[in-house]
């Protein structure tokens, strides 16, 4: 009987230790969440802003039109595969290009409430301050505009595992790649030309694992069960974050090829402070 503790428990190290991410496709592992990080990403913040002001530019909306609910194998789910607040992760990415020297932002998704509050204050100060009542500032336009989406969201366009028994012991892995995709375009106010369609794709990763045993002890008397598991998803908003702040890279990169706003490299040499020379210390019989 002893024995055959000593086989059950080496079959479970044995599987528990092909439970890991080796066991997978390191082309399904890898790729494509952690380069986009690396890259577009840290170029966000880090890129050199225009040779000028920066640009205002509007977004009006930038909603889910997938389409699409949730992925789910046993039951039905209506909630949406998406957000369907993307529009704050383009503001916040356009706020951020060059550490704020890109773009100017100014705010039309919330539009109907910024004119009635605009309005409320008008009333508060002609009912109080009558016909001499200081106007407000007129509202910043863009010249530019933001539109576009996400158009798109793939659910296991990859997915695959692997498993073993070995005398009622086993184990058990999984995978699935799902694809969210973003696109956006520049779109010039005066003329209505889209001037850049840019967009990206990321993958969603998710995994699985358990381990289970069934086996008889007590001369075959008595049956034991037992089953763990684990699971990480990795969270779709934040897969729509990266896409949408890489969509904004790839239109800055457009722009600059096609020359719609003024931008040359500055050379490294400006880029370094030039050391203060030390000046001479002064004695007493210096004037």
């Amino acid at each position: 009987m002893k024995i055959g503790k000593m086989i059950a428990a080496a079959g479970l190290t044995l599987l528990s230790g092909c439970m890991s991410d080796k066991a997978i496709d390191p082309s399904v592992v890898s790729a494509t969440p952690q380069i986009l990080k690396r890259s577009n990403v840290s170029s966000l913040y880090g890129m050199q802003g225009p040779n000028g002001p920066p640009i205002t530019i509007a977004v009006y909306s930038f909603n889910d039109k997938t389409g699409q609910r949730k992925p789910n194998d046993k039951f039905s789910v209506l909630s949406s595969a998406v957000t369907q607040g993307a529009e704050v992760f383009l503001i916040k990415a356009l706020q951020d290009a060059g550490n704020g020297k890109w773009f100017q932002v100014v705010e039309r998704v919330g539009l109907d409430d910024l004119i009635k509050e605009r309005q409320l204050i008008r009333n508060q100060r002609e009912t109080y301050e009558g016909k001499d009542a200081k106007q407000l500032s007129p509202m910043l336009v863009a010249g530019v505009m933001l539109e576009g989406g996400i158009v798109g969201y793939d659910a296991d366009t990859i997915s695959g595992g692997m498993g073993a028994k070995l005398l009622g012991i086993g184990a058990d892995i999984n995978y699935r790649v799902d694809v969210v995709t973003v696109v956006i375009r520049l779109i010039s106010v005066q003329t209505g030309e889209v001037l850049v369609s840019a967009g990206a794709t990321k993958t969603i990763y998710s995994q699985g694992s358990d381990a289970n045993v069934f086996t008889f002890v007590d001369a075959g008397t008595m049956s034991v069960q037992m089953e763990a598991g684990s699971a990480q998803n990795e969270p779709t908003t934040y897969s729509v974050r990266l896409a949408t702040e890489a969509a904004v890279v790839d239109m800055i990169q457009q722009g600059i090829k096609k020359q719609l706003w003024e931008y040359a490299p500055r050379p490294a040499s400006a880029a370094k402070p030039t050391p203060a020379k030390a000046l001479p210390a002064k004695g007493p019989d210096t004037k």
